[in-house]
């Protein structure tokens, strides 16, 4: 049984954003990227450590770097007033 994101978010889990740079394993010189995301315990961000521990034991591109990104607690959402109005023909 799954736990939807309003009971994560209640305990504390804040949506996380990584952005994973690795080596290609048939060309190590290129960096290619991949962004991941899930809910998580910031600061130690057990889940995302969990899967970059899979990542590097199981997957053959060589980790370069890892950025991170975290949203806040629960929020409304936003929005704003248009700036023009565009008509495409």
């Amino acid at each position: 049984m799954g736990t939807n994101a309003l009971s994560l978010q209640l305990r504390d889990y804040r949506l996380v954003t990584a952005e994973i740079l690795y080596h290609l394993p048939d060309h190590p010189g290129l960096l290619q990227s991949y962004v991941w995301q899930d809910y998580d315990l910031a600061p130690r961000l057990p889940v995302l450590h969990k899967f970059l521990d899979f990542w590097s034991h199981n997957l053959d591109g060589k980790l370069h770097s890892v950025k991170v990104a975290k949203a806040g607690i629960i929020t409304p959402g936003e929005w704003r007033h248009a700036e023009a109005l565009l008509s495409i023909h």
